[in-house]
């Protein structure tokens, strides 16, 4: 089943239970699917929806320190549970070592030598991981690994 379609049915499934908080970021998440297919005028394939997700998981994670620091935990479990209903349709994570892995075959086959080369790595390893890993560990085990070269 699409992405898409798994939405749809989980925000059925939410108003059948009632579940509020999950039928709230199915919505959310389903919106913010609409909007970027009413902009690029096509239908949003697994990867965009996955896009979509990773945006919205970034925004409830850029909030949370301000929530720690305003001491308000009701606003940090429901931020963490959004976040953890989003994981849900990502793919699973790939792990520190197995990104430390990709990056250093990546440095290998682009021939990448010193700091300079980052963006050509940054980008052979993003589009390898998309969605599977965040993109500032991805950053900053890069910078570690080509400062270390």
């Amino acid at each position: 089943m699409a992405l898409k379609e798994q939405l749809f049915t989980d925000l059925k499934q939410a108003m059948k239970d009632k579940d509020t908080v999950k039928k709230d970021i199915v919505q959310m998440v389903r919106a913010g699917v609409l909007q970027y297919e009413k902009d690029n005028k096509q239908d949003a394939s697994d990867e965009d929806v996955m896009a979509v997700i990773t945006k919205e998981i970034k925004k409830l994670s850029d909030v949370l320190p301000d929530f720690t620091k305003a001491g308000r935990q009701d606003l940090i479990d429901e931020a963490n549970t959004k976040i953890a209903i989003l994981k849900a349709y990502l793919p699973e994570q790939m792990s520190e070592d197995a990104i430390r892995e990709l990056i250093r075959q990546t440095v290998e086959q682009t021939g990448a030598v010193s700091m300079k080369d980052m963006g050509k790595v940054m980008g052979a390893v993003s589009a390898k991981t998309k969605g599977r890993a965040d993109n500032k560990l991805v950053s900053q085990l890069v910078k570690e690994i080509l400062s270390s070269l």
